[in-house]
């Protein structure tokens, strides 16, 4: 499981200029994507991590804070670009492996009293956010 994690100000992710997930105060967007070989372990060290990971300002963690997460599926974190000139999603996980664990560890997070908002997996998104810092990180497990 792989994510891009970008502490901002603001965040939204549209579907059809409607706004299906927004962050209206500071927290995290996380672009996330799963793998053939993640299962329910890794959604919970996802979770641990995006929860507790002091990013946010004064080295402070959504855990600390209270701030929101937007989680939006994005298979593309796996694609390879070392030959040609096309990328290949092979280590991307198929939908119907990576949907339930992208839902798990949204799950989590809410059973961690985070509040989270989403995308809408498998759908175009447009993603608008307002960095702070900028300051991004990548988080695999």
């Amino acid at each position: 499981m792989r994510a891009v994690v970008s502490r901002v100000i603001e965040a939204a992710v549209l579907v059809d200029d409607h706004v299906v997930g927004a962050l209206e105060r500071p927290g995290l967007l996380v672009l996330l994507g799963v793998t053939h070989d993640d299962g329910p372990a890794q959604a919970e060290i996802m979770a641990r991590k995006l929860h507790e990971l002091r990013i946010l300002r004064d080295e402070r963690s959504v855990a600390d804070t209270g701030a929101g997460v937007l989680v939006v599926s994005q298979f593309t974190l796996y694609g390879a670009t070392r030959k040609g000139r096309r990328p290949s999603f092979t280590a991307a996980a198929r939908p119907e492996h990576a949907k339930p664990l992208i839902d798990e560890v949204v799950a989590r997070l809410r059973a961690r009293g985070a509040t989270v908002a989403t995308g809408r997996f498998g759908a175009t998104m447009a993603v608008r956010s307002v960095a702070d810092g900028p300051f991004t990180v990548l988080i695999d497990v």
